[in-house]
């Protein structure tokens, strides 16, 4: 039996609508939760005592910082920059139009975005999840294309993304719409890497480009 989500629409699924990608429920409440605190000592999220990615103990006084490790770790970034990929999320008028035209598997459910705000993403780690959060099924993408406007045409678990130092490639999960890249409309093979190039684009959904490119800065997004 279905659900209705709060923008009205009928959803077989019962933590984010089919229809928009609304939260419902449980998953509305997860959306809604304060923001975790940040580990005084190296800045991450941390909602417990001990952070979990440098140990710090958050009842014990900040350590003080010796003003000659600051100036040799200040000396060390002028010199040796980080580089972080980003990927930069982006409602893709031209690909929508293309997949309407090939009449995709959710071509007659798709429609295009009145207003979506791009959004960027430092990538974190080796392994990065594209897909939509499921409370229900245990996913938590990196890269939540889950957020309203959902794109209706995105898998649940829809590809990945993997980093080896600068090197970078893409893999399809067997998603139902699959997906392309660089403005092709042939789909790249699901379970295989394919490689990328800084500046190069995905495409997937209904609407959805992701363009991932070199920052040699390692700048957080605005």
């Amino acid at each position: 039996m279905g659900v209705t989500c709060p923008e009205g629409h009928q959803s077989s699924a019962t933590d984010y609508c089919d229809v928009c990608g609304a939260p419902i429920g449980t998953a509305q409440a997860t959306v809604a939760a304060a923001p975790v605190a940040l580990c005084p000592s190296c800045g991450a999220p941390s909602s417990g005592r001990f952070c979990e990615v440098c140990g710090h103990d958050s009842a014990l006084p900040t350590p003080a910082v010796r003003p000659d490790l600051l100036i040799a770790e200040a000396s060390s970034a002028v010199s040796a920059p980080s580089t972080a990929w980003v990927a930069t999320i982006t409602a893709d008028r031209a690909f929508y139009d293309r997949v309407i035209a090939r009449k995709g598997p959710d071509a007659d459910q798709v429609g295009f975005p009145a207003f979506y705000p791009e959004r960027r993403i430092v990538l974190r780690g080796n392994d990065i999840l594209i897909g939509k959060r499921s409370v229900s099924q245990g996913l938590t993408p990196d890269i939540d294309l889950g957020i309203a406007p959902a794109d209706v045409g995105v898998s649940r678990a829809h590809a990945t993304i993997h980093l080896d130092g600068e090197e970078l490639t893409v893999t399809d999960l067997g998603s139902t719409n699959g997906t392309s890249v660089n403005g092709s409309d042939e789909l790249i093979p699901a379970k295989v890497p394919v490689p990328l190039r800084s500046g190069d684009r995905i495409h997937l959904g209904g609407w959805t480009t992701i363009v991932f490119a070199l920052d040699p800065a390692g700048r957080e997004p605005a």
